[in-house]
C-alpha cells in the first residue's frame, strides 16, 4: 500500500514538474521575445535619430562623416554604421571603415535597398568583431525620396544574453521553489488521502483472515468518511453475522456429537463430506478414515450403498429397513434425503442411520413371551377344562377317578397359580418396581434356610448336597429377594441332576465382594443354549421341566434380581458333566434418599 502514495505523489511531482516547466519556458520565451523586441525598437529608435542627426552634406565627405559618428556614437553600447547604396561602409562608430568589408549582402541591408522596406533586421555573427549581434537598419532618403544610404545600429546579443540567462536563472529559482512547496504540499495531500485508504485496505485484510474485531480509527472527512463508516458498519455486520454463524455451529455441532442417530453426508461424487460419532459406533470407523472415501467404505454394506446411489441418481428421499453384517451384524432404519443448497441446486444426500436393532429383538422377545405365556396359561387351563368337564359327565360320581382327577386340578391349578405370580414378579422387577429391603445379612444362614426348604426333594433323588463350611459371610441384601435367588437356583440343580448325583454350594467372602456358587453335576447345557438361559420362558428341556411344573421364568428372575442387587451372574456348563453358577455380589449397596 506504501506504493500507491508514492505512485500518485510521484505522477502528482511528475505533473507539477511538466506544467512548471512548461510554464517557465514560455514565461522565459515571451520575455526574451519582450526584451528582443524591446532592444530591436531601441535600435530603430537610435537609427532614426542618427539619420536626423546627419545631414546630406556629411555624406559627401566620408572622413568628416567618421569624424561626426566616432564623436556622436563612440561611447555608446549601440554601434552604428553608415553604409552607401554601393554597400561600401561610409562611417562606423566602432571601427575604420576602410578595414570594413563591403556590406551590400547582409540581410539587413538587401531589405533596404533591394526590398524597399522600411527597416531591415537581422542577427548574425559579425565579421568585423567575430560575435553575434542584433542588427537594425534603416534608410536615408535624398531630395527626389531615393535612397542614397542606410544607417544601421546594432548591439551584442551577449548583453541580451547576459539579460536572457538572468531571466532563465530567476524563473528556474521561482519554478523550483514553487515545485518544492507544491511537491510538499502535494505529497502531505497524497499521504492524507492513501492513509484512510491503507487503513481501510488493512481493515479489509483482517477480515479476509477472520478477525472480524478491527475497526477504521482514522478520522475522515467527505466521501472517505463514508467509505470509513461503510467498512466499519461491515465489519459490525460480519461479525455479528459469524457470531451466529459460529453459536448455530456450535449448536449443530453439539446436536451432531451427541444424537444417538448415525449421520452420514456424501457429495455428488458418491464421496464422504461429514460423519459424525454415532457413526463411527455404528460402523466401527473413524471419521478420519471415512471422510473423502466412497460410501461403500461405511458399514460395508451394498444394501446401504444401493439406497445412497438411488438418491443421488433419482434425487428423493428413501426410507427403509437394512441389515448390516460390519463390524456386527445390526438392523437400520435408513432415511436418505436430498443435500440441497440455498439456490435449490442439489450438492449430495443425507443419510440418517437409527439403529433399531434392539427394538427388533425386543419386538421379537415380546412376540415370544405373549406366544409363550399364551401357551404355557394354556396348557393348565386345557386341563382344568378338560378334567371339569370329564367330572361334570359323570365321573364325579367315581370316587376314586374324582379323587385322582381332583388332584390333577389342584396340581394345574398350584402351577397356574405359580405361573401368574412368577410373571407378575418378572414385571415389576424389569420395571423398577420392587423395592429392595436392604439390610445386612449372613448368606450362609439364608442357604441353610433355603436347603431345609428342598431338603425333602434331596432325599427323594438321593443327592448328595455340598454345603459352605460354617462361617459368616455377611453383606448388605434384600433377604427375601436373596432367598429366591439361591431356591431358584437350587430348585434348578435338584430338577436338572439325576438321582445320586452331586451339589456344591459354596459362600466366600472376597473383600469388597462376596461370591455364591452352585455347582451341580446334571445334564449340563449346551454351548450354544447358554446365551440364551436367561430369556423368559426358555428351557434347555421343555418337556421335562415343565412335566416337573417349571415356569420357564426363573432364570430370568434371578438374572433381574442379581442386578437389582449390582451383581453379576456367570454360567459354566457342558452337557453331561454339570453346571456352574457363580454370582459376585458388592458388599455394599449404593443408597438413595
Amino acid at each position: 500500500m506504501n506504493r500507491f502514495w508514492l505512485r500518485i505523489s510521484s505522477f502528482f511531482l511528475l505533473l507539477l514538474f511538466l506544467v512548471l516547466a512548461g510554464l517557465g519556458f514560455s514565461v522565459a520565451k515571451l520575455v526574451e521575445n519582450s526584451y528582443k523586441d524591446m532592444v530591436e525598437r531601441q535600435l530603430l529608435h537610435d537609427a532614426d535619430m542618427v539619420v536626423k542627426s546627419v545631414g546630406g552634406s556629411l555624406f559627401s565627405n566620408a572622413p568628416h562623416l567618421q569624424e561626426r559618428i566616432r564623436e556622436w556614437y563612440g561611447g555608446w553600447d549601440v554601434r552604428v554604421t553608415i553604409i552607401d547604396k554601393n554597400g561600401k561602409v561610409l562611417a562606423d562608430s566602432s571601427e575604420d571603415p576602410e578595414k570594413m568589408e563591403n556590406h551590400r549582402n547582409r540581410p539587413e541591408i538587401r531589405a533596404i535597398f533591394d526590398d524597399k522596406k522600411e527597416y531591415g533586421m537581422a542577427l548574425h555573427r559579425s565579421q568585423t568583431l567575430g560575435y553575434k549581434m542584433m542588427y537594425v537598419a534603416r534608410p536615408v532618403y535624398d531630395e527626389n525620396g531615393e535612397t542614397k544610404a542606410a544607417v544601421r545600429t546594432a548591439i551584442s546579443l551577449k548583453e541580451i544574453g547576459k539579460v536572457v540567462d538572468q531571466l532563465w536563472l530567476n524563473l528556474a529559482i521561482a519554478m523550483g521553489i514553487a515545485f518544492l512547496f507544491s511537491g510538499i504540499i502535494g505529497i502531505a495531500m497524497a499521504r492524507g488521502i492513501t492513509r484512510p485508504v491503507e487503513e481501510i485496505t488493512r481493515v479489509a485484510k483482517t477480515l479476509v483472515k477472520k478477525d472480524y474485531s478491527q475497526r477504521v480509527a482514522i478520522r475522515t472527512k467527505g466521501e472517505l468518511k463514508e467509505l470509513s463508516d461503510a467498512m466499519n458498519l461491515l465489519a459490525e455486520s460480519l461479525q455479528s453475522q459469524m457470531e451466529e454463524i459460529y453459536e448455530n455451529q456450535q449448536r449443530l455441532s453439539g446436536i451432531l456429537n451427541n444424537m444417538a442417530s448415525g449421520v452420514m453426508l456424501t457429495d455428488l461424487n458418491h464421496r464422504i463430506v461429514l460423519v459424525n460419532p454415532a457413526m463411527e459406533n455404528m460402523i466401527g470407523i473413524k471419521a478420519k478414515d471415512l471422510i473423502g472415501k466412497f460410501h461403500i467404505a461405511a458399514g460395508k454394506s451394498f444394501g446401504l450403498s444401493q439406497l445412497i446411489n438411488r438418491s443421488l441418481t433419482e434425487g428423493k428421499s428413501i426410507h427403509e429397513e437394512v441389515h448390516v453384517y460390519f463390524p456386527k451384524e445390526r438392523i437400520l432404519d435408513v432415511y436418505i434425503a436430498p443435500h440441497v443448497n440455498i439456490h435449490g441446486e442439489r450438492k449430495g444426500v443425507i443419510t440418517v442411520l437409527h439403529d433399531i436393532t434392539n427394538i427388533r429383538r425386543l419386538e421379537k422377545m415380546r412376540s415370544e413371551f405373549v406366544a409363550n405365556v399364551s401357551h404355557e396359561l394354556k396348557t393348565p387351563v386345557t386341563s382344568l377344562i378338560g378334567f371339569t368337564e370329564t367330572l361334570l359327565d359323570g365321573a364325579m360320581y367315581d370316587e376314586e377317578v374324582a379323587k385322582k382327577f381332583l388332584k390333577i386340578i389342584h396340581d394345574e391349578s398350584v402351577r397356574l397359580n405359580r405361573l401368574i405370580s412368577d410373571i407378575l414378579l418378572i414385571s415389576k422387577v424389569e420395571q423398577e418396581g420392587l423395592p429392595l429391603k436392604l439390610e445386612e445379612i449372613d448368606m450362609v444362614s439364608v442357604i441353610e434356610e433355603c436347603v431345609d426348604t428342598v431338603q425333602e426333594e434331596l432325599t427323594k433323588k438321593q443327592l448328595q448336597l455340598s454345603m459352605p463350611e460354617r462361617g459368616e459371610v455377611r453383606f448388605e441384601a434384600d433377604r427375601d429377594r436373596l432367598k429366591q435367588i439361591i431356591l431358584n437356583l437350587v430348585s434348578n440343580a435338584i430338577m436338572y441332576t439325576p438321582p445320586g448325583g452331586k451339589i456344591r454350594i459354596d459362600a466366600a467372602d472376597r473383600g469388597e465382594e462376596v461370591h455364591f456358587v452352585i455347582e451341580d453335576t446334571g445334564i449340563g447345557i449346551a454351548k450354544k443354549d447358554i446365551p440364551r438361559i436367561f430369556e423368559r420362558f426358555y428351557r434347555v428341556d421343555k418337556a421335562r421341566s415343565r412335566n416337573s411344573g417349571g415356569t420357564g421364568l426363573g432364570l430370568a428372575i434371578v438374572k433381574h434380581l442379581v442386578e437389582s442387587h449390582h451383581g453379576k451372574i456367570h454360567v459354566e456348563s457342558e452337557p453331561g458333566v454339570g453346571s456352574k453358577f457363580t454370582i459376585v455380589f458388592p458388599k455394599k449397596q449404593n443408597r438413595i434418599g
